[in-house]
């Protein structure tokens, strides 16, 4: 995952935490075929490392057929012997040790909230792009969000890219599309139609 020249926000893809291998590999191809997709995140919330195995192989083959890179939550140990292309932390605690790790070709991405001093750590000792949120008020964790200001001041400011994910709208995603480089969608896509979703939010951040 890189930055874009000019700016266009692109759509970051986190699949369920669970997903049935029969079924789910068909959906993935329906949305990945619209030409919408960037990346995909497989964050399978099993800590069973042979669930977690068996995902990857079945979503890797299907990503890497349409160029697109298959990133693998946390467990970044396991990305090399799986054939994946990187790791998202959940914290930036592990960035240094799966920079390590991975090499530098590999994608190291790391959550980091609200806070941007957590980000620029991150950036500094290796990571390829932050991620904040949520970006809309929830109820989830401590009420603090990430707005507009926090990710127009990191444009502006830091050459890392960032994501915007947590709690998003189609109306959210508009008005963080002219400073975010990625927009995250994990469960906002996947209940009711996730085609007819993803369409809508290709629109609001003008791919469509």
């Amino acid at each position: 995952m890189s930055d874009t020249t000019p700016h266009q926000t692109q759509i970051y893809l986190i699949t369920p935490g669970r997903i049935a291998i029969d079924s789910f590999p068909d959906l993935l191809c329906e949305l990945l075929d619209t030409g919408l997709i960037a990346a995909v995140r497989l964050e399978i919330e099993s800590r069973d490392q042979d669930t977690v195995s068996r995902s990857a192989d079945a979503l890797r083959g299907i990503c890497h057929a349409r160029d697109l890179p298959l990133i693998l939550t946390d467990h970044y140990r396991m990305v090399k012997r799986l054939g994946l292309d990187g790791v998202h932390l959940t914290g930036t605690r592990d960035v240094r040790d799966a920079r390590a790790e991975l090499g530098e070709n590999a994608t190291v991405g790391t959550f980091c909230g609200t806070s941007r001093h957590a980000a620029m750590t991150a950036g500094e000792i290796g990571a390829d792009y932050v991620s904040f949120g949520p970006v809309t008020q929830t109820e989830l964790g401590s009420g603090e969000i990430a707005d507009l200001g926090a990710f127009s001041w990191w444009h502006q400011m830091i050459e890392v890219p960032s994501v915007a994910e947590g709690n998003l709208t189609p109306e959210a995603a508009k008005t963080l599309a002219p400073c975010a480089d990625f927009i995250a969608l994990g469960p906002e896509i996947w209940t009711g139609s996730p085609k007819q979703t993803l369409t809508s939010f290709a629109a609001a951040i003008g791919l469509t």
